[in-house]
């Protein structure tokens, strides 16, 4: 039985209280149905248990990916059939095939740019599900394996299009396995910032993208045309993804001065990441290059961190990215990465090095 503490989801409720409130019957039935099965999966935002390393089929060698893909054939029960196991050719269905092909890449860069071996280092097989529901609009990892909706096709395309979204779900298995972030308030929104960083960086890797060549967004591909944005965040500057009569203005603050305070989304988890997000791309972009191999690094090395705590708050996390990066490589690091945090309003004394 999956424990729905462990339920990460990526559309955030404010976006679907939105759909809900100025959206045609279909888009407020697609979004109501959304909305209420993720607040039936999300009875309190405690601390979440490690993932179990449950898997349909045996974990393999290190380095090599084990992937199923399966099709709910738009119902609600999981896995659903099983579709495209591990090398397996392409299925024709598009779903299938880019969920298969965006595992792999995602395990690709943990394994390749991190030596890290799937979501809980030992190999844990990575599950998807596929057209899950009718009209579903979400994503979401549930403490076992990645679930995939379809979209309405009006407002978001199918989630299996983007390949930052499935790397961001798997993510959250990562985050869960090492540091275990309570899912609220500031601890909640470095959970969901460390599945936006990876998530990028797993894009970025696979296009070959350096800092300055990357788009810095998040779920650019599940807008459809009508909508005006250019995806559900920007890590570049938060609040500038989307402005749109349905969806409204990107709610994200780039700076602690602007951090919202709010009882809605577990205290604004999909909201105030934009801080710690600007933060990393700030820190990234100082280094230039490409951000996997410097500022990657550095929050990755900060996740494994057995001193975060599982309430931790920005300025502790900073504090230990800054040290972290003293660690591994150097001075100008530690510069970049103190003054990334700096320029969100996350201030502190270079001694902590």
């Amino acid at each position: 039985m999956t424990d729905s503490r462990l339920l990460r989801s990526f559309i955030p409720p404010y976006i679907l209280n939105r759909i809900i409130a100025h959206g045609s019957e279909t888009q407020r039935r697609a979004a109501m149905l959304t909305l209420n099965h993720v607040r039936s999966l999300l009875p309190n935002p405690g601390p979440p248990l490690r993932p179990p390393a449950r898997t349909i089929q045996p974990a393999g060698k290190p380095g090599l990916a084990q992937r199923s893909v399966h099709d709910a054939q738009n119902k609600m029960l999981l896995p659903g059939g099983a579709v495209r196991l591990e090398g397996q050719p392409a299925s024709g269905d598009q779903a299938v095939d880019e969920a298969y092909d965006a595992l792999g890449a995602s395990y690709d860069f943990f394994w390749k740019v991190l030596g890290r071996d799937s979501i809980d280092d030992k190999g844990f097989a990575l599950i998807g599900s596929v057209h899950y529901g009718q009209g579903y609009e979400n994503a979401f990892w549930n403490g076992e394996q990645m679930v995939f909706g379809d979209g309405d096709g009006e407002i978001f395309q199918r989630f299996t299009r983007s390949l930052d979204v499935i790397a961001h779900e798997l993510a959250h298995g990562v985050t869960e396995s090492e540091a275990g972030l309570i899912y609220a308030g500031q601890s909640g929104a470095l959970n969901e910032s460390l599945s936006d960083v990876f998530g990028v960086l797993a894009k970025q890797y696979a296009l070959s993208h350096t800092v300055e060549q990357a788009d810095w967004l998040i779920g650019a591909d599940l807008l459809t045309p009508r909508i005006q944005g250019k995806g559900l965040r920007s890590m570049s500057h938060p609040g500038t993804a989307y402005d749109d009569p349905l969806l409204g203005k990107d709610p994200q603050p780039e700076h602690m001065r602007k951090f919202v305070i709010t009882t809605e989304d577990n205290g604004g988890v999909h909201i105030n990441s934009g801080i710690p997000n600007r933060a990393f791309y700030l820190a990234a972009r100082a280094l230039g290059g490409f951000a996997w191999e410097k500022a990657g690094r550095i929050w990755y090395d900060t996740l494994c961190d057995k001193r975060l705590s599982q309430d931790a708050t920005f300025d502790a996390f900073a504090r230990l990215s800054v040290e972290h990066a003293g660690k591994r490589f150097g001075a100008r690091e530690v510069a970049a990465v103190h003054q990334g945090w700096s320029q969100v309003g996350i201030e502190m004394s270079l001694e902590v090095v």
